[in-house]
Formats: C-alpha cells, sequence, structure tokens
C-alpha cells in the first residue's frame, strides 16, 4: 500500500509540471548584472524571425526588442541574445521573453554595458 501511495505521489508531481529542460545553448552569457534582470539594451529586428522551439521568440520586421542577456560561446561572442518582444496590446506589461539571433537585429540605444559573466542554468533553458 505504501509503494502505491509513493507511486501516486510521483505520478501527481511529474503530471503538476508542465514544461521540459532543453539543450543548453551555451554554458556561459553576458549580462549588465549578476542576476541579468537589467536591460542591456534596446533593439530592433531587421527581418523576421520564426522561433524553432518554445526557446526563441517570434520576432517581426521592425519591432523593438529589450536585450536582458547574450550568449557566450567558447572564444567568441555568441550568437544568441535574450530579450523581450512588446506588441500594441502589451505596452505596460513584461512581454513575450526567448532567445533570438544577434545577427537579426541592429542596437538601437545601450543602457548598460553587459561585462558580467554569468554561468547559464537549465531554468534558462526551460520550455513551458
Amino acid at each position: 500500500m505504501a509503494r502505491l501511495l509513493i507511486l501516486l505521489l510521483g505520478l501527481m508531481a511529474v503530471s503538476a509540471v508542465r514544461g521540459i529542460f532543453m539543450e543548453r545553448l551555451a554554458s556561459k552569457k553576458l549580462c549588465a548584472d549578476d542576476e541579468c534582470v537589467y536591460t542591456i539594451s534596446l533593439a530592433r529586428a531587421q527581418e523576421d524571425y520564426n522561433a524553432p522551439d518554445c526557446r526563441f521568440i517570434n520576432v517581426k520586421k521592425g519591432q523593438q526588442i529589450y536585450v536582458y542577456s547574450k550568449l557566450v560561446k567558447e572564444n567568441e561572442p555568441g550568437e544568441f541574445w535574450a530579450g523581450s518582444v512588446y506588441d500594441d496590446r502589451q505596452e505596460d506589461e513584461m512581454g513575450i521573453v526567448g532567445y533570438f539571433p544577434s545577427n537579426l537585429v541592429k542596437e538601437q540605444r545601450v543602457y548598460q554595458e553587459a561585462t558580467k559573466v554569468v554561468p547559464t542554468t537549465d531554468i534558462d533553458f526551460f520550455c513551458e
């Protein structure tokens, strides 16, 4: 009976989690602060981008993106940045956050330099 109860509790815990940890895109990221919560820059998309999976965000040409971190590849700048996009309905709310290719955007304004090297964690690549 105890084994059955443990099994049922385990199944309930698994079903309560509605997400998946995806493959890491990098082991480090550049941020403006240790927690990567401050905006580094404001960028504008130069073309449309369709997200290949839930780690990424869809971007439309001309859309503004607030950049929070820049992934670091070994010995060179990363090809993906993390940020959020806003649409007309989300002016006062946090937009959708995810990764996008850095060559897709042009930085319009730099708020703070991304000088903090922070290790990525599993939660950086968690998809709901």
